[in-house]
Parts: structure tokens; C-alpha cells; sequence
């Protein structure tokens, strides 16, 4: 089946991890007293850049900033999709700044960015389908940032809320295996949702590849797909094997000292949808 599937070609923004590092704890997954080793970290990341241009993936880089170590995870930054730019207001006095640099990126790079009011992540909490955005709230980006995606891109915003807080963002809990029309699918693990959300979930998308919390710890639900490989965390085998089944080919690759900070491979890319 997985001759049927067909990549899309993509173009990803992401952060060296030159100053990665647990220097404080925003959700819980850091604990400032482990040690982070960044040249394995950067070896990780490295991978995962090979990964992205070995399937023919566009990949543009921001300049890491000193201080800021979270800077890495560049899909906290904004939403692109139809090549406007949704910024982010971090819910961290910490990442704050980080802001700023991905905006000065946009900007050099052609694109107007809009400024949000309310706190908001990001791709970290805001998923583009194809048709329209998930979002979701609970622990950081709240529903008044909802209303104000809706207005911006002017596509239907669904508002999903997170229940559990070691899946604190709404791409550790679900993302998107094919954006086309005709695929249009999602993987999610369905506890870390309110019920409501669960049933909203099940009716948008009644083949949905479920996720177990094996899977889910594992960060195997903070990946990323072209429509037909699926750049995933080795560590979540079940998933991985429920993807095969479905005709995707996983392609493993291997973050785990980033999730010293409660990160994965998405939480590093920015998707730059033009």
C-alpha cells in the first residue's frame, strides 16, 4: 500500500542547537539538574536535517541566539500556511525573546508577520490539516488565540483541550499524516484529550491512527509527514508498526536528548507553507 502514498515536498525552517540546554523548568519534562550533552544533541539534530533533504525536503535555518536555549525548537515560533505568517507570544517569560529572532528570519525572508495578542505557540499547539486548523489549549496557547487564527488565515479553527501536562503542547499528542484532500488523516493518542475533544476527534477523522502511551512518552506523536514517510521517534515501535499497516514508512530518527526538554522531532521544524 505504501506505493500508493505520495510525498509532498516541503520546506522546513529549524535552530541549531548551538545553546541548547536545560536551564529551567516550564513543563515536566526538564529538571534543570540533568545534564544535557549537546555535542550528542547536535548529532541528533544533524540527523534529522539528513533526513529531511535524503527525501528531497527544503530546509532554511534561523541563527541561534546566546541564551536562549529552547531556541531549537523552532516550531514553537509561528503558523505558515498559504505564505502568511501567524507569530507566537510564549507563555514563558524565558522563550519570550525568541520570538524576535524568528520574526526578524520572516521578514528577511519576504514575509509580513502578524503579531498575536493572546499567548500562542505556534505549531506547538496549532495544527494545519489541509482544510483547517487544530488548536489546541489548556496548558499554553489559549482560546483567545483561537479566535484570533480564525480571523487572521480566515479558515475554520477546531479548539481542542489538552488534559494531561506531560503533553503540555497539542503536537506531543497528535499530528497530521496527510494534508491532501484526498488522504486528509491525523494520528493522535486520545487521553490526552477532554472527552468533548475525543469525540470531535473521532468524528473529523474516523480512520485516525491511534496512538498508545507507550507511543505517546516516546514522543512518537511529535512527527512529521510528507503524506508518505513519516519522520518518527525509533522508540515508538507500536506506532510505527500501526503506520506500516496503514501503508506510511516510518523513518526513524533519533532525538532523545532533546527530550530532556520535552521535545522531538517536530518541536524542531517549522513547516513554511507558501
Amino acid at each position: 500500500m505504501s506505493d500508493s502514498r505520495v510525498p509532498r515536498r516541503r520546506r522546513f525552517l529549524v535552530c541549531e542547537p548551538r545553546h541548547f540546554a536545560v536551564q529551567y523548568a516550564i513543563n515536566p519534562w526538564m529538571q534543570p539538574d540533568v545534564r544535557v550533552d549537546v555535542d550528542l544533541a547536535r548529532e541528533q539534530w544533524q540527523a534529522l536535517i539528513g533526513a529531511y533533504r535524503a527525501h528531497g525536503h527544503t530546509v532554511d535555518s534561523v541563527e541561534p541566539a546566546p541564551g536562549l536555549p529552547d531556541m531549537v525548537f523552532a516550531a514553537n515560533s509561528a503558523v505558515v500556511v498559504d505564505g502568511r505568517v501567524f507569530g507566537s507570544l510564549f507563555h514563558a517569560p524565558e522563550r519570550r525573546p525568541e520570538s524576535t529572532h524568528y520574526d526578524t528570519w520572516f521578514k528577511a525572508a519576504g514575509f509580513d508577520v502578524h503579531r498575536p495578542e493572546s499567548v500562542c505557540e505556534g505549531e506547538g499547539d496549532l495544527v494545519w490539516t489541509g482544510r483547517y486548523m487544530l488548536a489546541g489549549t489548556g496548558f499554553r496557547t489559549t482560546r483567545e488565540a483561537h479566535r484570533e487564527v480564525q480571523e487572521f488565515f480566515g479558515h475554520p479553527v477546531i479548539s481542542l483541550t489538552l488534559v494531561d501536562p506531560r503533553f503540555y503542547h497539542l503536537d506531543t499528542a497528535l499530528f497530521v499524516l496527510d494534508d491532501s484532500a484526498e488522504g486528509n488523516n491525523i494520528s493522535y493518542y486520545p487521553e490526552a484529550f477532554s472527552p468533548g475533544s475525543r469525540e470531535v476527534l473521532a468524528r473529523l477523522f474516523p480512520n485516525a491512527v491511534l496512538a498508545t502511551l507507550d507511543d505517546a512518552l516516546a514522543f512518537g506523536l511529535n512527527s512529521v509527514s510528507d503524506g508518505r514517510n513519516v519522520f518518527i521517534a525509533p522508540q515508538a515501535e507500536s506506532l510505527s508498526a500501526a503506520l506500516a499497516d496503514r501503508g506510511y514508512v516510518p523513518v526513524p530518527v533519533d532525538l532523545s536528548e532533546f527530550r530532556k526538554a520535552g521535545g522531538g522531532i517536530k518541536c524542531c521544524t517549522q513547516e513554511i507553507r507558501s
